[in-house]
């Protein structure tokens, strides 16, 4: 019915893409995956879990990620506005800790969607977020890490200075850290 298309790419993997809409007076309709399309635009069609979460103003929550199965993921706004970011942690890569974000929303409904060895994370810029995403693997609490939202050497530009953060994200390494460890390793094949 619909038609999607990536209308733009960063970061050696990172796409934004567009579902088209259909829209009336009663509301509107679209496809929010296909995976026929999604293939023909060189995407992942081999989602197995489906996400959701909800979070209030000011929460950052990321910059997550598992090493054994990693996942790609395909995120979208459905209720508010996030800010959304993928870092490449990437070991050969030559766009390595280099990262992009994009404010989305459930008004615009366009979609992020970062391969396997991206770190990713969002900002709630709303009085509410919901942000659901399809991930191409199952999670692994054994094999998950991530990165410390504030890191230094990546200098993601949020658009909050004092957010709201859990406990596990306070704790979180800088990339750096996170390179030293053999483990980290695996992301040197994707």
């Amino acid at each position: 019915m619909g038609q999607f298309k990536i209308i733009s790419e960063h970061l050696n993997g990172v796409v934004v893409v567009q579902p088209e809409v259909f829209g009336d007076h009663r509301g509107f309709f679209m496809e929010s995956f296909r995976a026929d399309q999604f293939k023909e635009l060189g995407l992942p069609i081999d989602f197995v879990q489906d996400n959701h979460s909800r979070s209030k103003r000011g929460v950052i929550r990321g910059l997550h990620f598992q090493w054994d199965k990693p996942q790609a993921k395909l995120m979208r706004v459905t209720l508010g506005k996030a800010f959304v970011v993928a870092v490449d942690i990437r070991k050969a890569s030559p766009t390595l800790g280099k990262w992009h974000g994009i404010e989305i929303s459930a008004e615009d409904k366009l979609q992020v969607y970062a391969p396997a060895g991206f770190a990713r994370g969002f900002c709630v810029l709303s009085e509410y977020a919901e942000i659901q995403y399809k991930c191409t693997s199952l999670w692994n609490p054994n094999a998950e890490s991530g990165i410390l939202w504030s890191d230094p050497d990546i200098n993601i530009q949020w658009p909050i200075s004092n957010p709201v953060l859990s406990d596990k994200d306070m704790e979180l390494q800088t990339l750096s850290k996170w390179l030293m460890r053999t483990d980290s390793d695996y992301f040197r094949y994707i």
